[in-house]
């Protein structure tokens, strides 16, 4: 288990100038601080370059709750994508701005909507746009034998 800092965040070039673009938007204004941390400091890398472990836009997560030991699926997206009761979350949201540029192993952390913090692991990529995209395999679970 690893827990990141918002320096061990990786983005991608393109979710970079998409999230940019986003928080210049007028109607999401108030809802940038979050995410504003995290673009501020991760590391910026080419949209082909990006590693299958990364979480980046339109990536499905499975998280294991750090309390509970619980696993569920996220899809992270933008606010006009956002369905949380489909697993579709917001990279607005505090959940959300907390995930974008983890990898596999790093911990998010993030104040619930009554006021104490959660956290979780991200466990596993299931699907990453990038990935998919460029021929990668997307990370996952680790095998036997390899833990």
């Amino acid at each position: 288990m690893q827990f990141a800092t918002h320096d061990e965040r990786t983005l991608t070039e393109l979710d970079y100038v998409r999230l940019e673009k986003l928080m210049r938007d007028p109607a999401h204004a108030s809802d940038t601080s979050p995410i504003s941390a995290a673009l501020d400091s991760a590391e910026l890398v080419p949209t082909d370059k990006v590693q299958a472990d990364v979480v980046t836009m339109r990536s499905q997560v499975l998280l294991t709750d750090l309390v509970s030991r619980e696993t569920f699926a996220l899809t992270l997206c933008y606010p006009s994508e956002a369905n949380a009761s489909a697993g579709f979350v917001s990279v607005l949201s505090p959940v959300g701005a907390s995930l974008i540029g983890l990898r596999i192993g790093n911990i998010a952390r993030w104040r619930t909507p009554h006021g104490p913090m959660a956290a979780a692991e991200v466990a596993a990529v299931l699907s990453q746009p990038e990935a998919n995209l460029y021929g990668q395999a997307c990370a996952s679970f680790p095998q036997k034998g390899e833990m």
